[in-house]
């Protein structure tokens, strides 16, 4: 695989359109940065593009190469040890400060309502091995947003995606109102500084139980876990569901084995906490660190695949 040359340098905007809904989406880190049903904004975005290059929450962005984090900023890989970026502490967040949602993507406009967004990841980039061409299509289709993301290495590697979009729902005041289900009952045990431990835990009616709709202002401590899916899921099914106070509706379907949930709690100037909340669909955080969890090594014979879908409705 060769390495790309000439890549942009300057941020660019394109828009797709599909009867009631609009999104914007941009080069850098190839980022959705805005997505409006009949004019009411979806997601959290700056008006000026440029406030992206600065921004730490990683808003609209597609984050990787591995989504969430690794511990000790380092891994083990067919008797070779890698040593990555570390970003966050000792650890690595989202792939590092040289991660995908801190490059420039190419971005085509393939019809009115679909673009694509490419972009090659050099052998050693944050740290990670081999080269590997990425491709994140997204497509408005009805009241459906698809984001489809493909990755293609020339040799085996950790590939890990998560979209990473601040949901709203056309709520000013913050989601804290807005209820929460989600299609788990388990969740990964974690330490102080956000890293799986390799237990897998079970809600037990606690208050990340969020099996049956209730407020995601209901978990007073705030919600930064990584939720597991039932393997044999029919894929058809939700695996998350959002819902406003004015009875605007997020539908999730996903085909990855579980999902990072972030409340905001966090968010910071010029955002104010709990504004919007993040449903990470991706492999499992610190997987290559963790034998017991699903492997996220792919292969030029087993390349990376993700689809992610978000429906919207009204009640």
């Amino acid at each position: 695989m060769k390495p790309e040359t000439g890549k942009a340098s300057e941020i660019e905007a394109a828009s797709i359109t599909d009867g009631d809904m609009r999104v914007s989406v941009l080069n850098y880190g190839a980022i959705t940065q805005g997505w409006w049903y009949k004019d009411v904004p979806l997601i959290l975005g700056f008006e000026d593009p440029n406030e992206y290059l600065a921004d730490t929450r990683y808003l609209g962005a597609i984050v990787g190469r591995v989504a969430n984090r690794i511990s000790g900023a380092a891994f083990d890989l067919d008797g070779a040890s890698f040593e990555l970026n570390a970003n966050e502490g000792k650890n690595t967040l989202h792939g590092g400060d040289d991660g995908l949602s801190k490059q420039f993507w190419e971005l085509e406009q393939i019809v009115q309502n679909e673009v694509s967004l490419s972009y090659v990841s050099h052998d050693g980039e944050g740290g990670f091995p081999g080269n590997i061409r990425f491709e994140v299509r997204i497509c408005l289709q009805g009241s459906r947003l698809v984001y489809s993301i493909t990755a293609q290495p020339d040799r085996p590697t950790p590939i890990s995606i998560a979209q990473h979009n601040y949901y709203t729902l056309g709520a000013a005041d913050g989601v804290d109102g807005h209820k929460l289900k989600l299609a788990s009952n388990r969740y990964l045990e974690i330490d102080d500084q956000g890293i799986p431990s390799g237990k897998v835990l079970a809600t037990n009616e606690n208050r990340l139980d969020f099996s049956t709709p209730k407020t995601i202002g209901s978990a007073t401590e705030g919600i930064d876990h990584y939720f597991c899916f039932d393997h044999d899921r029919d894929p058809e099914t939700l695996v998350a569901e959002i819902t406003s106070l004015s009875g605007l509706a997020l539908t999730v379907y996903s085909d990855q084995p579980g999902a990072q949930v972030y409340s905001g709690y966090e968010l910071t100037k010029p955002r104010r906490a709990s504004r919007g909340v993040c449903i990470e669909p991706s492999g499992h955080p610190n997987a290559p660190n963790i034998s017991s969890f699903p492997s996220i090594i792919y292969t030029p014979e087993n390349p990376y695949r993700q689809e992610l879908i978000l429906e919207v409705s009204e009640e």
